[in-house]
C-alpha cells in the first residue's frame, strides 16, 4: 500500500539548508508540508554522533529522514535507528550528483544499479514498519532512456517502494557540478507525467524548477505531489499562501 503520509507538498532535502532549525521555521509557517532532513550518510550515522544527526523537535512532524548509502545492511541499521528516533518515513537518496557522494558509490550512482537500489529498499522495508521511499532522477549520464527509467522503477517498486520522488532532470556526473546539475540538464516534466500514467498504482511526486504557486497547482493534474527546494529557502513565507491554497488551512500562521 502507498504511504499514508500526505506528500501533496514536500520540501526537498537540501544540504546546508534543511537542518532542524530551518525545518522548525517552515513548520511554524506551514502546518501541512512534508519535511525532509538533509541527506545523512550511513557512515556518519553509524560511526558519528547519532543523536545529533537524528535530533529534531516534535513540532516538525510529519518528518522524513533521508539516508545516503549503498550497503543494504548499513541502510537497514540506519533505518532502524531512524524508526527508534521517531521519524515518519525513510527516504533513500538516489539523486545526489556530488563528487564525494559519487566516489562513494551512492546517491545518483544508485541509478546505474537498479538491482542494488532494490536490495537497499528491501533491506530497509524488511526491518522497519515505516514507509520507505526513494528520491531519484529521470536518468544518469547516457543511461537516460525512458525504457531504462521504467526498468529502474519496476525493480525498485518490486522491492516494496511505493512512493517515488522524481527530480525531473537526469544527472550528469561527468563535467557538471552539483549546482549545475540543478539547472543545466533540461527539465523533463512530461517524462514524469508518463511514469504516473504507466504506474498508476504508485505515488509519484515531481521535483525540479518550481518557482510559483500557479506552476505547482498545475502539477496536480498529472502527479500525486510536488516537492519544492530553492523556492522554500528563497522565500519561506510563501509556504503560508501555498498551504492555505492546497489544504484550506483556516487561518494564516504568525506574521513575519
Amino acid at each position: 500500500m502507498p504511504s499514508k503520509i500526505n506528500h501533496k507538498l514536500c520540501v526537498a532535502p537540501m544540504m546546508s539548508y534543511t537542518d532542524r532549525h530551518f525545518r522548525y521555521l517552515l513548520r511554524l509557517i506551514s502546518p501541512n508540508v512534508m519535511l525532509y532532513t538533509e541527506m545523512i550518510s550511513t557512515g556518519a550515522l553509524i560511526y558519528g554522533d547519532t543523536g545529533k544527526y537524528l535530533a529534531f523537535d516534535p513540532l516538525e512532524h510529519p518528518l522524513a529522514v533521508q539516508l545516503g548509502g549503498n550497503m543494504p545492511d548499513d541502510l537497514k541499521r540506519c533505518a532502524e535507528l531512524a524508526e527508534l528516533g521517531g521519524f515518519d518515513e525513510i527516504n533513500l537518496n538516489a539523486g545526489c550528483p556530488s563528487d564525494r557522494v559519487s566516489n562513494a558509490g551512492f546517491g545518483a550512482c544508485l541509478m546505474t544499479r537498479p538491482d542494488l537500489a532494490a536490495d537497499c529498499i528491501a533491506a530497509m522495508k524488511d526491518s522497519v514498519r515505516l514507509p520507505v521511499t526513494i528520491k531519484m532522477r529521470t536518468g544518469i549520464d547516457d543511461m537516460d532512456s525512458y525504457e531504462y527509467l521504467v526498468r529502474f522503477i519496476e525493480q525498485v517498486s518490486a522491492a516494496g517502494c511505493n512512493t517515488f520522488i522524481i527530480h525531473a532532470r537526469k544527472a550528469w556526473l561527468q563535467g557538471l557540478s552539483p549546482s549545475q546539475n540543478r539547472s543545466i540538464p533540461p527539465l523533463q516534466y512530461e517524462r514524469v507525467y508518463r511514469v504516473k500514467q504507466d504506474f498508476p498504482h504508485l505515488q509519484i511526486i515531481i521535483n525540479g524548477g518550481f518557482n510559483d504557486m500557479e506552476n505547482i497547482i498545475e502539477q496536480y493534474r498529472h502527479v500525486d505531489g510536488v516537492m519544492i527546494g530553492r523556492m522554500a529557502y528563497n522565500n519561506p513565507y510563501l509556504l503560508a499562501r501555498i498551504d492555505n491554497t492546497l489544504f484550506g488551512h483556516p487561518s494564516m500562521p504568525e506574521s513575519r
